[in-house]
C-alpha cells in the first residue's frame, strides 16, 4: 500500500489521481469584503493572475487589501482532478495547488506590486510545503494569462533568487507557467479570514525585500 504522506510530497500520476466530477462548485458570486464579482465576466479593463503561496486563506487576504485589486477568489489549479473538493485536494491525489485568483486593474496597480506581495509573503524555497503545511497543495506557483506576465514573473524570480542566495537561502522552487484551469473552492473558503477574523493563517515571509 502507498503512503499517503509520500503521496503529498509528489505529483500524482494520471492513474493515481482522483476522477473528480463534471459538476462545478457552487459559490456566492459576490466578494464578501468589497461586493465585486468573483466570477466572470469581469470588467473589460481587468487582468487576471493566479498565485500559490501556501494556505489560500491568508494568501487571499494579502491580495484583496491591495488598492487596484478588483476582486479575489480561492480555488484549486495545476492538478489532474476536475472540480475537486477540499477533502480530495488534501489527500495529495488531485495534484492541485491552493491558489488565489487575483483580478486587478493594471492602470491602478502594476504586476510588480503584486509580485512584491507574493515573494515577500512566503518562503519560495520549500518545494511541496509552506512552513508546517506540507503537500502539493502548498507549493509556490505563479500562473499567468499572457506572455507579458510570464516575462515579468520570470524576471522577478531571477531577481529575488539572487537576493535569497546572497542571504544564504536555497534555490527558489516556484513554478511559473501559463494558467491551468481554475476550479473554485467551496464557498466557506472564499474570503475566509474576513468571515473568520481569528482563523488560521500560516503565511510568513523570509524578511527579504523584493
Amino acid at each position: 500500500m502507498f503512503s499517503m504522506l509520500n503521496m503529498k510530497d509528489r505529483m500524482p500520476t494520471e492513474k493515481e489521481a482522483m476522477p473528480g466530477r463534471q459538476e462545478v462548485m457552487q459559490v456566492s458570486p459576490s466578494h464578501y469584503v468589497n461586493g465585486n464579482s468573483i466570477k466572470p465576466p469581469f470588467p473589460s479593463n481587468m487582468e487576471m493572475i493566479m498565485f500559490g503561496l501556501g494556505c489560500f486563506w491568508g494568501a487571499e487576504r494579502k491580495f484583496w487589501q491591495i488598492p487596484g485589486v478588483y476582486s479575489t477568489a480561492v480555488g484549486y489549479a495545476g492538478g489532474l482532478t476536475p472540480n475537486a473538493t477540499y477533502e480530495e485536494v488534501c489527500t495529495g491525489l488531485t495534484g492541485h495547488n491552493e491558489v488565489v485568483l487575483v483580478i486587478y486593474d493594471s492602470k491602478q496597480v502594476d504586476l510588480s506590486t503584486l509580485l512584491k506581495v507574493f515573494w515577500e509573503s512566503h518562503n519560495p524555497t520549500q518545494g511541496m510545503r509552506q512552513g508546517n503545511d506540507k503537500g502539493t497543495q502548498y507549493r509556490s506557483g505563479i500562473y499567468v494569462f499572457n506572455e507579458e506576465q510570464l516575462n515579468i514573473a520570470t524576471d522577478s524570480k531571477q531577481e529575488y533568487a539572487a537576493k535569497l542566495k546572497q542571504a544564504g537561502y536555497g534555490q527558489i522552487t516556484t513554478e511559473i507557467m501559463h494558467a491551468p484551469e481554475f476550479y473554485y473552492a467551496e464557498d466557506y473558503h472564499q474570503q475566509y479570514l474576513a468571515k473568520n477574523p481569528n482563523g488560521y493563517c500560516g503565511l510568513g515571509g523570509l524578511g527579504i525585500t523584493y
